[in-house]
């Protein structure tokens, strides 16, 4: 159902009133303990989870809050409003993991959560392969981490965060052509408390912004319609984000690029040099090296949820596999400011770092756990873990997720028009678009967005229908330009799921703009 603005304005003010009424002990109890009575779930777990024979433990308390609010033209489409409290419990029995997790947050509660999870971690022995080692870790009994940010989402009224909004989309449906306009508020607040039965006690502030927006605009003649959308990366940071990105002026030009669109040139087919926007490029970097390079999926561990990788196995790409030219960096981090997948430590209490994946072109390492380490140590990858475990709530289960993978800048300053001038005949890439990769992430196809001939080292026109095709290794080392540190820009997903059950992980990826030799193009708005 939708109301109009006045009618939401109105509604709003009333249940804010009505809340204001709710007697101080009621409102308060859906807020978290204090710090020292999540010590004190906390130890009653952790000793009820030794009492029960577990070899090692961990215990997370998380108090999630989601906010999404959307809207169409000239309407609220929908707010939502979602809160989650409780512990979950990890055991470790003679090698095998077990978990468990609890609404109610009482010691009682944290501790029978804990003795389900080794009776769990008992049960699962009869389909152990070989016992868990942990990777060594440093210990922090008395630490904590919060998202960068200036305005924390929950502190801004709801009326100025649909203001925001509805005057963005109004901006756009003034350009000609456009009939239809989505726009969004996403927030996520994660404050976690972490303890290890190894001797760390970690909290944590997780913040994430996006304000998506999707414009779309439609031919006179009804033939064609036309879209530009995901305009404004996703990020951690605070509402200030908002501020900055989702601005009428914004919208107005997305909507231009919309429009615009739909008198473009379809593209012909054939091999063309491509220059690709961060962007677009981000989208190509999560699939063909983000989800790759994850061990699990190099293992065959997780195949259900999009497939395996072609990065396997490990004994024979590990300082071997030439992913791309010398001068390809791709480096993973949970440390990157203002990223989604920015945090102090992992839900395994390991300390944020940057590490390689890729230098100088060549694989060398892949993402992991402090499972996962034991796998790969003797082929020369990393002693300790690499900070990649994460689990989307205190109900699920911890496990490998993809940290930011980002292609680092070249040395020197180029920007995406120094790219361009540079080639002769090729076509330039902006915003990601539709795309298909086969179940290892070996053969791709992706589309963009906004895409414009290049002639002579000149854009000549905006072209439609661009998508192209080709393997991750052939891509990759069809790069020869790469822009520098100035054109270095963040770009990722708010939304990106793996598991059984499944789970999301929001992560950002870095890089410059690039340019790529020799890539198959394709027109997707071809019948035959």
């Amino acid at each position: 159902m939708s109301m109009d603005r006045r009618e939401f304005v109105k509604t709003t003010a009333a249940t804010v009133a009505a809340a204001a009424l709710v007697p101080p002990t009621a409102r308060e109890a859906a807020a978290p303990p204090a710090d020292p009575a999540f010590k004190e779930l906390a130890m009653a777990a952790l000793n009820a989870a030794r009492a029960a024979g577990a070899s090692y433990a961990d215990v997370r308390i998380a108090h999630n809050r989601n906010q999404f609010i959307r809207t169409r033209e000239r309407q609220i489409a929908g707010v939502t409003d979602t809160e989650s409290l409780g512990v979950g419990v990890r055991t470790l029995v003679q090698g095998t993991w077990g978990f468990a997790a609890s609404r109610a947050l009482t010691k009682d509660a944290a501790a029978a959560a804990a003795r389900e999870a080794a009776a769990i971690s008992k049960a699962n022995r009869a389909a152990q392969l070989k016992p868990v080692e942990l990777a060594p870790v440093v210990k922090f009994p008395n630490a904590s981490w919060r998202s960068p940010h200036k305005v924390d989402p929950w502190s801004v009224p709801i009326e100025t965060k649909v203001g925001a909004l509805l005057a963005a989309n109004e901006a756009a449906l003034k350009v000609d052509k456009v009939k239809y306009v989505f726009s969004g508020l996403f927030f996520v607040k994660e404050e976690k408390t972490f303890a290890s039965t190894e001797g760390s006690f970690i909290t944590q502030t997780i913040i994430r912004t996006w304000a998506p927006m999707q414009i779309t605009a439609v031919a006179s003649d009804f033939s064609d319609f036309q879209r530009r959308g995901n305009t404004s990366p996703p990020t951690g940071r605070g509402y200030e984000v908002v501020e900055q990105s989702l601005s009428p002026e914004s919208a107005t030009r997305w909507a231009e690029e919309a429009a615009q669109r739909l008198s473009a040139k379809p593209v012909e087919p054939g091999r063309y040099t491509l220059v690709l926007h961060p962007s677009h490029l981000w989208l190509t970097i999560h699939e063909s090296i983000g989800h790759p390079t994850e061990l699990d999926r190099a293992l065959g561990y997780e195949a259900n949820y999009a497939g395996t990788s072609f990065l396997a196995p490990p004994e024979q790409v590990i300082g071997k596999f030439k992913y791309g030219p010398e001068f390809m960096n791709v480096q993973g981090d949970r440390t990157q400011d203002g990223s989604c997948g920015q945090t102090g430590w992992d839900d395994e209490g390991v300390q944020a770092e940057a590490f390689s994946i890729v230098r100088n072109g060549v694989f060398v390492d892949y993402q992991t756990t402090r499972e996962q380490v034991a796998w790969i140590a003797a082929l020369g990858g990393a002693a300790r873990s690499h900070g990649c475990s994460y689990a989307d709530s205190w109900s699920s289960i911890q496990f490998q997720r993809m940290p930011n993978v980002s292609l680092l800048p070249g040395t020197e300053e180029r920007s995406a028009e120094d790219l361009i001038a540079a080639t002769d005949r090729g076509i330039y890439v902006v915003g990601d678009g539709s795309y298909s990769i086969d179940q290892q992430r070996y053969n791709f196809q992706f589309g963009g967005q906004v895409c414009y001939e290049i002639t002579g080292g000149k854009l000549t026109g905006p072209l439609k229908d661009v998508a192209y095709q080709s393997r991750t290794p052939d891509f990759w080392n069809a790069m020869d330009m790469i822009g520098g540190p100035k054109s270095y820009e963040l770009h990722g997903s708010f939304f990106d799921g793996k598991g059984q059950p499944g789970q999301i992980n929001a992560v950002s990826h870095g890089c410059p703009p690039a340019r790529f030799r020799d890539v198959t193009v394709i027109n997707t708005g071809r019948k035959s």
